[in-house]
Formats: structure tokens, C-alpha cells, sequence
């Protein structure tokens, strides 16, 4: 199965490692260095160009990791993962 997490991207469910609100995980210092990390060596995927509300962290076939930022707040996307809403 696959998470729409906006503007026709898709991950599948398997390689999602958690769905975070950005605005309250990035009060956390640690959340904040781990995405300006992230960035800097190219893993961060914007899919729109909208403010983001959340971000998504994947696994990557290679055993890297994605984080893919989404304008679909978390508790949308956590619905979705879930199966409560049509996809």
C-alpha cells in the first residue's frame, strides 16, 4: 500500500519510518540539527510549494533515509496511513 502525502507523491507504508508535525517536532533542538543535517546532504524532499505542516521520514532502498516535507498536516496524513478517509 502507498500514503498520498500530497501534490502526487507517494511513499510506500513499509518504508515510513513516522510522520511528524513540524511545528511541534521542531521545538526539539535534536528534530531541528537532525533536518538541517538532513538538508545539507540533499535528503530533504519538498512535495510542493506550499508551507509545509509535516514531514515524513523514510527508508530509502540504499538504507538511507528521506525526509519528505508535506503541506498535509500529520493528523491528515495519519488518517489517510490508517485508512480513516478515501486516499
Amino acid at each position: 500500500m502507498y500514503l498520498h502525502i500530497g501534490n502526487g507523491v507517494s511513499i510506500k507504508k513499509e518504508r515510513i519510518i513516522g510522520i511528524f508535525d513540524l511545528d511541534t517536532a521542531t521545538v526539539s533542538s535534536v528534530t531541528k540539527k537532525f533536518i538541517n543535517k538532513s538538508q545539507a546532504r540533499g535528503e530533504v524532499e519538498y512535495t510542493d510549494t506550499d508551507l509545509p505542516r509535516s514531514f515524513v521520514l523514510c527508508e530509502e532502498k540504499n538504507k538511507k533515509y528521506k525526509v519528505r516535507l508535506s503541506r498535509i498536516s500529520s493528523s491528515g496524513l495519519r488518517m489517510r496511513a490508517d485508512g480513516e478517509i478515501a486516499e
